[in-house]
């Protein structure tokens, strides 16, 4: 039996059904691979399943130059913490997990647009800190919503997601900045150049992470949106210069920003941390029981397909 590290505590269906296979070894533990536990990983085992954080970079594989694993099948669709050609040069192939991952991650772009523009964690704070005097016509004045235009860049499955439920819920007028053409956004948008889609009433970030999307929103960038803007980032935090952002907030360039992801999780800068405008959420966008059970089903058909000599349904470096 063909040996696997899984290396978080995934849900216990997903579990089950890799220790049907393979003989598992489980990392339960929530931080990152430290970089020894990656060689040992790369050296040990005949296949990984890693996910967020577990950053097999070059020097990882050059360490183990003959590995015994053959396949990181990452748990999530997002693999920058992969360097897919230093794997393929060693001889592994690289799985992701895309589509499980649309709709959840497409409801906390929404929420995160609401949660901004409407002041609700502000609110809520408030709230509980017992500091609410009673209902005021200009109490707490936020941002509304519908009708306004949304900006996306990246028009893949999330972003088309996106689009459909502020097209369709919110009367929203879409525009987007994709590097390819897209043919069929699937509803009335317009693609446009960067500096129009970062121009909208909310900008929403949903491109893949990697070298080439490496700070691709940065202070040029953020210059290109109006004073009364909002921000949101839900696809990965290096995609943004954090640096950048922290600045155009403070000096007031934005209304504000909701982030899920952050440039060098888990840690969240205190400058972001001590604004009223920005909302911040600890990576929740997949984080539904069903949504999680079917990316660790889906990271265990590539592995399985692997071991049974076939091509993984999600491989990405062919």
């Amino acid at each position: 039996m063909k040996t696997l590290l899984i290396t978080r505590r995934l849900p216990d269906r997903v579990l089950e059904t890799a220790r049907t296979r393979f003989d598992v070894t489980l990392r339960d533990r929530t931080d990152p691979m430290s970089a020894q536990e990656l060689r040992i990983a790369l050296r040990d085992y005949d296949a990984v399943l890693p996910t967020l954080g577990d950053r097999f970079q070059p020097d990882v594989f050059d360490d183990v130059p003959q590995p015994r694993a053959k396949i990181l099948a990452n748990f999530g669709v997002g693999y920058n913490h992969i360097d897919v050609d230093a794997a393929r040069a060693a001889g592994i192939a690289v799985t992701n997990t895309p589509g499980a991952v649309t709709d959840a991650t497409a409801d906390i772009a929404l929420s995160l647009i609401l949660m901004t523009a409407r002041r609700l964690g502000e609110g809520e704070r408030l709230l509980r800190a017992g500091q609410w005097e009673g209902w005021g016509p200009v109490q707490m004045l936020g941002t509304h919503v519908t009708g306004k235009r949304l900006g996306i860049i990246g028009m893949g499955r999330i972003g088309k997601a996106i689009a459909k439920r502020c097209h369709h819920g919110f009367d929203m007028e879409v525009v987007f900045y994709n590097r390819s053409p897209v043919s069929d956004p699937g509803l009335p948008a317009r693609q446009v150049e960067m500096s129009e889609a970062m121009a909208a009433d909310f900008v929403v970030v949903a491109v893949p992470g990697g070298k080439a999307t490496h700070h691709l929103i940065n202070e040029a960038t953020l210059a290109m949106m109006k004073p009364s803007g909002i921000f949101v980032n839900i696809s990965r935090g290096d995609v943004v210069d954090e640096a950048a952002l922290i600045d155009t907030l403070q000096q007031g360039r934005i209304a504000g920003a909701g982030l899920d992801v952050y440039e060098f999780e888990p840690k969240v800068p205190a400058a972001l941390v001590a604004m009223e405008n920005v909302t911040l959420l600890p990576h929740l966008g997949t984080a539904c029981l069903e949504v999680r059970e079917d990316m660790g089903l889906m990271a265990v058909a590539n592995l399985m397909a692997f071991a049974d000599g076939k091509v993984p349904p999600n491989l990405v470096n062919p």
